[in-house]
């Protein structure tokens, strides 16, 4: 696994945990925990995954 696979799956994994704590504590405030815990899992993930690799391309063209 290389650098840039380890920086993705970290990303996605910090944006899962953050999404569930987001998606928990919204889905107990509106009253419907299952949906806003996928909800909120879902988005973590997405932008985690998103940040990661944007970070991994930034981060690339300094070392140039």
């Amino acid at each position: 696994m290389d650098n840039k696979e380890k920086r993705l799956a970290l990303g996605v994994a910090v944006g899962m945990a953050a999404g569930a704590v987001a998606g928990v504590l919204i889905g107990i405030a509106a009253d419907d925990l299952g949906v806003w815990l996928a909800v909120g899992i879902g988005v973590g993930m997405a932008l985690g995954a998103g940040i990661s690799g944007t970070l991994g391309k930034s981060s690339a063209k300094t070392k140039q």
